[in-house]
């Protein structure tokens, strides 16, 4: 049993190793995250839309851009540094809808272009960020509406 277990946790670590490593080659590393994290959202809390949503609910920035950075090193390298519910977070806030989604994730390609180190690494972090958008859109959707919200993210743009 414990072979077993020390087995799984090196080929735990050899896939989050194998993925890092995908996303380095891209150009997408720790600092690039932070860069896109940083930009990212000082655009958001510009933004007519989604400053204000963002703005209601957090008091602290820094910590906040810094639980960001370790959400996205977890989704872009499978780091297991963030834990948290996104959903339920984002299901606390009412009216979000498509057009909230949308524009976030505009905001989200925009920055990727400016920031862009390779085609390759935008379209990895894009994909990644369009998912996330997606489930969270959907979740809120089929909570609300029930089946009839299951593709509720069909629409959202692509970078």
């Amino acid at each position: 049993m414990q072979q077993v277990r020390e087995r799984s946790r090196e080929e735990v670590q050899a896939a989050r190793a194998a993925k890092r490593a995908e996303a380095e080659a891209l150009g997408v590393d720790e600092a690039f995250v932070a860069r896109l994290v940083e930009s990212f959202y000082a655009a958001v809390r510009e933004d007519p839309l989604l400053g204000p949503i963002f703005s209601d609910r957090i008091a602290d920035w820094p910590i906040h851009l810094e639980r960001m950075k370790s959400f996205w090193r977890s989704i872009l390298f499978n780091s297991g540094e963030f834990s948290g519910n996104p959903m339920r977070q984002h299901m606390a806030i009412p009216g979000l809808e498509e057009r909230h989604f949308s524009r976030w994730l505009d905001l989200f390609y925009a920055t990727l272009r400016d920031l862009e180190e390779s085609p390759g690494g935008t379209l990895l972090v894009a994909a990644r960020a369009r998912s996330i958008a997606d489930s969270l859109l959907t979740g809120i959707a089929v909570r609300r509406d029930g089946l009839v919200g299951s593709r509720a993210g069909k629409d959202l743009p692509h970078v």
